[in-house]
């Protein structure tokens, strides 16, 4: 009898999951869109900020990044080979 009693049990929790599962789906749906969109439109409104405080008049120059200086590797040195006939 203790088998036949937890089985149903299982199988009415199952049941009432998926009826408050298909209630609740819709508004956690748009719960996460609008949590995803205030997210969005935030890091869009910073990318405009940041796009804004890097425009430079016409004629300014800006260097980002100094290049890497390599030293450049001693091979040897060069011969310059004549043919002979």
């Amino acid at each position: 009898m203790g088998l036949l009693r937890t089985l149903a049990i299982i199988i009415l929790v199952m049941y009432a999951l998926r009826l408050l599962g298909r209630m609740f789906a819709p508004f956690m749906i748009r719960y996460v869109a609008k949590k995803a969109e205030k997210r969005f439109s935030e890091q869009f409104k910073q990318q405009a900020e940041y796009q804004k405080q890097q425009r430079t008049k016409e004629g300014e120059t800006t260097i980002d990044k100094m290049p890497d200086r390599k030293s450049s590797k001693n091979v040897g040195e060069y011969i310059d080979f004549e043919e002979v006939d």
